[in-house]
């Protein structure tokens, strides 16, 4: 919420504080075991932590006593770590969410009683109450506007210092509870009970109370705790071949093996990288009302996007006068002029524009006495204006063609091969007519947004598909659909047809996304897997999806996609540096413990650690500091480019893959160096 919440750093003072205080209370067992891997190693630092006090008045230890207390601290550590990053994570949910408190008003409704108002609490208003909003009145919960238009201030809850216009009917109906109304008076019915509105949601999500695990976090939860179990069995079956090995192996050096083997690096760090995928997202004014929706858009194979508003600028503009044969373009444009001043409509308000600017006719004043203003209706599909004798009409093609028939003209074919070429370039043709003469063709085109081919081009670089939904004819569609740079279209779309195409790619196996923001969107917004609603839509369509867009930018589908993705891509780059971390570490600390029994492998003792408690030791401090060098990247997230997965694979192997075998080495080896400057051994 761009002008609710001021932008934090990745480690603000004001969240970092508390955090440390979060990281030590999430010590608690029934905190911990949420996460597995951070269980094994809490316990660990319990085990260690016992042997260090039984050493610590014992005449004869089996290890150091600095080794063990090193290692269980640094174990300790190793949980704070991770605690930390969650509560950094989580921290900056809170912080949005203290600033959403503020935006809550206990204002005073004017509840619709038998037609008679009574001023109520808007805490005691449930679902289904009539109330009256006018201006300077805060819109006392969500609902849906039955009488009146009003302007209204959303800035509280989208960011957008612009007021917006909501009235009753159509698909601008819906107003938030918390906004403005600014001017008029409307009567709005509340469609939620108290506690269950959109900035009671919205508190919850950015918190991370309503966040529950996606699927794809169970399955790797599965695969570390799948892991942690091998490396548990593996490190206890060391101990009776230490034993016949003559190697003196402590619980503490068992311990420390076995948490810088299991997966601890990715294990501290997954909470956290799912709660900053959210938080990023809400960053950019959309509310996912699900992990699993962010994790989805990460994986959308086909993009269904409504053509009005979101690849074209909305109204059809008029761009063209084209006279027929023996026709002045001047008379042609002071037709067109005339016949739409009673039109008021975008398109009939873009037609006087045009001759405005293009022919520099002046709108005129003309008088009610001498002239019979015809307004633009759905039934005549036509406009104009009776001037004395004069008959000046513009309409549909085929409309203004009857009504010149009907007085007797005669229409040439030049009429309709114009107009066919008109349709066969994406735009749309109408007509002027003077008296029973047609004068020559208007056209309208739908102007397609600027930039909108350019993104089109990312999402096909991220193999996604594109389909432009539209209720024009196939012939219109499809030439549109060729300047936008859609890869399909879907023509004189109904929300039945909506349903099937979805049902169609999800049968195929894939992940469908859609926007919109009407009631006849709604059923196809929930049957897709990723459904963006428009908060300047109806309160079905915002129910029915599983995002709402603030800014109502349909567009902004880009931005949701590329955050899921970053999302996918930060906690595989991360299970693959710790995956590779722990092959690291491995041939760090087994050949330090077992050369001086097997010199036959020397040659794996590649970093000629100082001992083996200097091995075990480095290991485990590096292990800790690990996790918070990788905060900053896991609430970041991994910078995502729109290129293929082979190549995102090659990548992120490279980077992360190799890096998380060396990154080990160095690191250790340097820690190694520290605790033998030290003169610990």
């Amino acid at each position: 919420m761009a002008a609710t919440t001021r932008e934090l750093s990745l480690l603000d003072p004001s969240i970092v504080r508390p955090a440390i205080w979060d990281s030590f209370r999430k010590l608690s067992p029934r905190e911990v075991i949420r996460n597995p891997v951070m269980f094994v190693v809490e316990v660990g630092a319990l085990l260690t932590s016992i042997e260090f006090l039984r050493d610590l008045g014992a005449a004869h230890r089996s290890t150091p006593l600095w080794f063990t207390g090193l290692v269980s601290l640094w174990l300790w550590f190793t949980v704070l770590f991770a605690n930390f990053a969650e509560a950094v994570a989580e921290g900056r949910g809170k912080a949005q969410a203290a600033s959403l408190r503020k935006m809550r008003k206990d204002v005073e409704a004017r509840k619709l009683v038998d037609g008679q108002e009574q001023k109520v609490s808007a805490a005691t208003l449930r679902k289904g109450d009539t109330v009256v909003v006018e201006a300077g009145q805060y819109i006392p919960g969500d609902g849906e506007i039955i009488e009146g238009i009003a302007s209204v201030d959303e800035s509280a809850i989208t960011g957008e210092s612009a007021p917006v216009i909501r009235e009753s009917g159509g698909d601008r109906s819906a107003v938030t509870g918390g906004t403005r109304v600014l001017s008029d008076r409307i009567v709005v019915r509340m469609t939620t009970n108290p506690g269950e509105s959109f900035l009671d949601r919205m508190i919850s999500l950015v918190e991370g109370a309503a966040r529950q695990k996606t699927p794809n976090e169970i399955a790797l939860h599965i695969l570390l705790v799948g892991l942690t179990a091998v490396f548990l069995f593996a490190c206890v079956s060391l101990v009776p071949l230490a034993i016949y090995s003559g190697v003196r192996l402590s619980t503490t050096a068992v311990v420390a093996l076995l948490v810088c083997l299991i997966p601890t690096t990715i294990g501290g760090l997954l909470s956290a990288i799912g709660i900053a995928g959210m938080d990023r997202l809400l960053r950019k004014n959309v509310i996912a009302l699900s992990g699993r929706a962010v994790e989805a858009a990460g994986d959308v194979d086909t993009l269904l996007l409504d053509k009005t508003g979101t690849i074209t600028l909305g109204n059809r503009m008029a761009t063209e006068f084209l006279p027929l044969a023996g026709v002045r373009i001047e008379d042609l444009a002071d037709g067109a002029q005339l016949s739409s001043l009673a039109d008021e409509t975008p398109e009939g308000r873009s037609i006087v524009v045009l001759a405005k600017e293009r022919y520099h006719l002046r709108g005129r004043e003309v008088g009610h006495s001498e002239a019979h203003f015809v307004p633009f209706s759905a039934q005549t599909r036509m406009s104009g204006v009776d001037l004395g004798r004069r008959v000046i009409r513009k309409g549909a093609v085929d409309a203004v063609v009857q009504h010149v028939e009907s007085l007797g003209g005669k229409v040439p074919p030049e009429v309709q091969q114009i107009a066919s070429r008109i349709g066969d370039a994406g735009g749309t043709p109408l007509a002027v007519s003077d008296g029973a003469r047609i004068l020559g063709i208007i056209q309208l085109k739908d102007v397609v947004k600027g930039g909108i081919k350019e993104r089109f081009d990312r999402f096909r670089a991220m193999g996604i598909r594109t389909v432009m939904i539209t209720g024009d004819n196939p012939r219109t569609a499809a030439a549109i659909a060729r300047e936008a740079g859609v890869d399909d279209f879907l023509a004189e779309a109904t929300p039945e047809t909506k349903m099937r195409l979805i049902r169609e790619e999800q049968a195929k196996g894939k992940l469908v996304a859609m926007t919109g923001d009407g009631t006849n969107d709604a059923p196809a917004l929930a049957q897709a897997d990723v459904g963006v609603a428009m908060n300047t839509g109806t309160q079905a369509a915002k129910e029915a999806g599983n995002m709402v867009d603030l800014d109502s930018n349909p567009t902004k589908l880009l931005e949701v996609v590329e955050v899921g993705k970053q999302l996918l891509m930060t906690r595989g780059t991360l299970t693959t540096f710790s995956i590779a971390n722990d092959v690291a570490k491995y041939f760090a600390i087994l050949p330090a413990l077992f050369v001086g029994v097997y010199p036959d492998i020397a040659p794996l003792n590649v970093m000629r650690l100082a001992s083996p408690y200097s091995a075990v030791l480095s290991a485990v401090i590096f292990n800790a500091l690990i996790i918070i060098a990788l905060i900053p990247l896991a609430l970041r997230g991994v910078r995502y480019r729109p290129v293929g997965a082979a190549a995102l694979l090659k990548r992120s192997l490279l980077i992360y893959g190799v890096g998380g075998i060396i990154v080990p080495f160095v690191g250790i080896k340097l820690v190694d160096l520290v605790i033998a400057g030290l003169g610990l051994v």
